[in-house]
């Protein structure tokens, strides 16, 4: 049956008159008649037998197995059949009919079918209908559908009313057995007890910018994450930034331990923040070893989140935020390769590109339209087009030994280089850089200050798939009724599930910095120190060199840039390779346009080998301008233009997948 991709709350299947049967807990290993183990069939952990009371002679079997959910139809003498894969199963909840208004009817035997009329409130709320018995078990899934524009993720709520028992105790208890058994498949845990307890009770801590993007960013995560952090039962801190660089302050002074994780809602900008801010604690090592960084793509770029999603073959571009919203509530995490990028004043962490030239250009000076969205990218590319610019300087770069059976890197950058150390005084164009006591007035840090479908098969269920208003769910869906209000009740902040807004309450000043010229204080950059040479010394003679004019030069470590700048095809998240693209000068508009046209789908690279355009595999490069014109970013935040050079740390980091 089609069902409507576009509402606000996805069909509920409504399995509403439970059958005199009690659940069955099967054995782990399901046996042939003649007892030899069937391991192609799903493993079986519950079956039970439900009804439809206003359809006769309609019987569900539902079985809970390792594969899924296995919804099977028996009517008038046909059999239909329907699974919804485990891996689409985000979370479930045990509830309990709401007391009703005085004049509705209160019958406990009346039928669920309508599911607009039945509403539903947590066990110990205080609104709970004593005359009902019944337990309610809400399974919360995003199935994945698939189109010719690649597909979508559509919601479903499968409601299982328990009310074979007298008492609410009996049924709660059998729903609460259907509960835990879901709960420990979810988080790929043995099915061995009938009550579930969470390995890890830690809150998210989650890190809004409000001004990223065309700054939609509140709204996106009220409407479209905080209800997904509900339904996963994934409690949550909210901060609010204030300024530029207030997470990477706040990230470095807090006991961030007290936190699962750190979920960061806006564009690249906000997690370039974060980064950069674990990197500048003493404990660095352990900070970043334990807390996988997750995002919610209310940027301009997103070029992180696309990449994520792109990698593991999530549907993205129609519904991005509920895309990465998914990925969190998975508590899943692969490692992330980290670059270290050091100029002559500064040090700092990247985990997107480094770039010199024409799409650093764009990148920074479309800023003034940054109310126009993402489109300010290619408003901007048609008048850099137009007026095209060039730059003078040397390009030097280590070239990375890809190996031909996994796309990976070799060398001795593979595995980090001879381990992991703290990083007091690097050496580096200014040689007292991370010095407390000698650092210049222009040693202070800088970092970001970041934001369909087709018709569904026909699955034969359409008497039990119903479209949800979401009405019946008012009661337990977290409810952020004011998002400006830096007074409001902090009550108006939580969800069911203990989470809270914070309004910067306690100060980032930490009154331990000491204070340089002008007021500035001097920020300890830790991390794994560098094994390049200096950036005025020489470099190797294992490096490649060029000099001479260039459009651009860009560094990228992950396959987009942006939502739609495929940047680099064949990066990995931690392949540890960096992809080098250089244009000379000498291009033709022609072939810059064919270039800029091709960004969205990775066929910008000329198939034969072109004097102008190539990108080359690295593990190292250093940028060399002769001036100062023209700008330079990191992860798509401007910095100095002058002498920079990077290097890649394999696996550093950790980001929050999908699986």
């Amino acid at each position: 049956m089609a069902m409507d991709a576009t509402a606000a709350y996805r069909p509920k299947v409504d399995l509403n008159e439970l059958g005199d049967h009690e659940a069955k807990l099967a054995p782990p290993d399901v046996l042939d008649n003649g007892g030899t183990p069937q391991h192609q069939q799903p493993t079986v952990y519950l079956t039970e037998t439900f009804y439809i009371s206003s359809k006769k002679n309609t019987v569900f079997e539902v079985r809970l197995t390792d594969k899924g959910l296995c919804l099977k139809k028996q009517s008038n003498g046909s059999t239909k059949e329907q699974t919804i894969p485990m891996k689409d199963i985000i979370g479930c909840r045990c509830l309990r009919s709401k007391r009703r208004s005085r004049g509705s009817s209160s019958c406990t035997c009346a039928s669920i079918s309508n599911s607009s009329q039945l509403k539903v409130v947590e066990e110990n709320s205080g609104e709970q209908d004593e005359t009902d018995v019944s337990a309610y078990l809400y399974i919360y899934a995003y199935i994945l559908k698939r189109n010719r524009r690649g597909g979508f993720r559509e919601r479903t709520t499968i409601t299982l009313r328990f009310r074979s028992f007298d008492r609410y105790e009996d049924n709660n208890r059998e729903a609460q057995k259907w509960r835990a058994a879901i709960k420990h498949l979810i988080a790929g845990e043995p099915v061995q007890r009938l009550t579930y307890q969470p390995k890890e009770t830690r809150k998210m801590l989650v890190i809004l910018n409000p001004k990223s993007g065309s700054g939609k960013a509140r709204e996106m995560f009220q409407q479209r994450v905080a209800p997904i952090l509900a339904e996963a039962e994934i409690p949550y801190d909210l901060h609010i930034t204030k300024k530029c660089n207030w997470a990477r302050e706040f990230v470095r002074l807090r006991d961030v331990y007290l936190w699962r994780g750190i979920l960061v809602v806006g564009g690249d900008g906000i997690f370039f923040e974060v980064l950069n801010g674990l990197f500048e604690r003493e404990d660095w090592q352990t900070a970043i070893d334990e807390l996988p960084i997750g995002i919610i793509p209310c940027g301009s770029g997103n070029g992180l989140a696309k990449t994520v999603s792109f990698l593991y073959e999530e549907p993205f571009e129609t519904k991005p935020v509920l895309a990465s919203a998914l990925m969190v509530v998975k508590g899943r995490h692969s490692m992330l390769d980290v670059v270290r990028v050091e100029t002559r004043s500064n040090i700092m962490f990247s985990f997107l590109s480094v770039g010199w030239g024409l799409i650093s250009d764009i990148d920074i000076e479309s800023e003034r339209l940054r109310a126009i969205g993402g489109q300010r990218f290619t408003v901007w590319s048609v008048h850099r087009l137009i007026s095209l610019r060039t730059y003078r300087g040397t390009v030097s770069y280590l070239p990375a030994l890809v190996s031909q059976t996994n796309g990976g890197v070799s060398g001795s950058y593979a595995n980090g280089g001879g381990g992991l150390g703290t990083l007091k005084h690097s050496v580096s164009y200014n040689t007292t850089l991370n010095c407390r006591d000698c650092r210049g007035p222009d040693g202070a840090s800088t970092g970001g200050c970041g934001m369909g479908s087709c018709d569904a098969c026909d699955t034969n269920f359409s008497d039990v798939l119903s479209l949800e208003t979401g009405t019946n769910l008012d009661s337990f869906r977290p409810r952020i009724d004011s998002w400006y209000s830096a007074t409001s009740r902090k009550s108006t902040y939580f969800s069911t599930v203990d989470s809270v807004y914070e309004s910067d309450k306690a100060s980032n000043d930490d009154p331990t910095e000491k204070a340089g010229p002008n007021g500035a204080a001097f920020v300890q950059m830790y991390g794994p120190p560098s094994r390049l040479p200096a950036l005025t010394a020489a470099v190797p003679e294992s490096w490649q060199s060029i000099t001479g004019d260039f459009v651009m030069v860009h560094a990228a470590y992950q396959t987009h840039l942006s939502t739609d700048c495929y940047f680099a095809p064949q990066s990995r998240l931690n392949d540890g390779i960096i992809w080098l693209l250089i244009i000379r000068a000498g291009v033709s508009r022609s072939q810059l346009l064919s270039f800029l046209l091709g960004l969205s789908s990775g066929t910008h690279i000329p198939v034969q080998a072109n004097e102008h355009i190539q990108m080359v595999p690295v593990t190292a490069f250093r940028i060399e301008p002769t001036g100062t014109a023209g700008h330079m970013t990191v992860d798509g935040e401007n910095v100095e233009c002058g002498p920079i050079q990077g290097e890649i740390f394999p696996s550093l980091a950790k980001v929050m997948v999908p699986k």
